[in-house]
C-alpha cells in the first residue's frame, strides 16, 4: 500500500510540472510590454544617500495586463508601485526602484517583475558608491 501511495505522489509531482509553463522569454515580453529604464545607470552616488529611479512600463498590445509583483534582489532595494494594476493596451505604469546607498565601489542590483500572462521581466540598475 504504501509503494502505490508513493508511486501516485510521484506520478502527481511529475504531470504538475509538465502541467507548468515556463516564463515568457525576453522577445515575447517585448510583443506585449515597452521598458524604458530597465538597465539603469545611477553613476557615481554618495555613499549612504539613498536613491530612486523610475522603470516605466507600457502595454503596447491589444489585451490587458496586470501587473502581478515585484520582487528585489536585496534588502537595500525597495520597490515602490502599484499591485495588480490593470494596463489596458497603451497604457503605462511606473516603478520606482529606491538604492539605500550603502556601497562604496560598483553595484548591481536588480528586480524582477511579474505580470499576467507568465510574463517576467529581470530589470536592473548598477553605479558607483564613492565617498
Amino acid at each position: 500500500m504504501k509503494l502505490v501511495t508513493l508511486l501516485s505522489f510521484l506520478l502527481f509531482g511529475v504531470f504538475s510540472l509538465n502541467a507548468q509553463t515556463k516564463p515568457a522569454t525576453d522577445n515575447d515580453i517585448a510583443k506585449f510590454l515597452k521598458f524604458t529604464n530597465d538597465n539603469y545607470d545611477m553613476g557615481k552616488i554618495t555613499n549612504g544617500k539613498p536613491i530612486e529611479y523610475n522603470v516605466d512600463v507600457q502595454n503596447i498590445s491589444n489585451s490587458n495586463i496586470t501587473l502581478d509583483n515585484v520582487i528585489v534582489s536585496c534588502g537595500c532595494t525597495t520597490p515602490k508601485y502599484t499591485k495588480n494594476i490593470v494596463l489596458t493596451p497603451g497604457a503605462h505604469t511606473i516603478i520606482t526602484l529606491g538604492f539605500n546607498g550603502a556601497a562604496i565601489g560598483p553595484f548591481s542590483k536588480s528586480a524582477t517583475l511579474f505580470f499576467s500572462g507568465n510574463l517576467v521581466k529581470p530589470v536592473s540598475f548598477h553605479g558607483e558608491g564613492v565617498q
